[in-house]
Parts: C-alpha cells; structure tokens; sequence
C-alpha cells in the first residue's frame, strides 16, 4: 500500500521571523536569530546571549488559557 502525505499548511514562529517566509528570508541571508538577552537581566550568568523570540503575541495563536500553561523559554 502507498502511503501519501499532503502538506496543507506551514507556520514558523522563530527568532528569526514570525512567519515562514521572514524565517526563510533571514535564513537565506545568513542573518542570525542570537541577539543579547534582553527578557531579563543575564549578568549573573556566563551566557549573554540566546534566541529570543521578538513581537511574537502568543494571543494572536492561541486561547488566553493555553497561552498561560505555554512555556515561553520552550
């Protein structure tokens, strides 16, 4: 039996972009998604910096609800 799968739709919310073709974009160009920390102060720690996810608004994905219980350093 031949199996077949169909692709219906494609999402990205990355420290690149948040949406497929800014992601795709970015990493075309080579750009980096690592940038300073900056949703809390990292001085006590080794590490400055990570990829942070910028002008994401998780409500505009999801119910309030499922929002909260989401994890934001996933």
């Amino acid at each position: 039996m031949r199996r077949r799968v169909v692709v219906t739709g494609l999402g990205a919310v990355t420290p690149l972009g948040n949406d497929v073709a800014t992601t795709w974009r970015a990493l075309q160009d080579g750009v980096s998604g690592a940038t300073r920390i900056t949703k809390f102060d990292p001085s006590a720690f080794p590490v400055q910096f990570a990829c942070e996810l910028k002008g994401f608004d998780p409500l505009l994905s999801m119910e309030r609800k499922e929002a909260k219980r989401a994890d934001p350093y996933t």
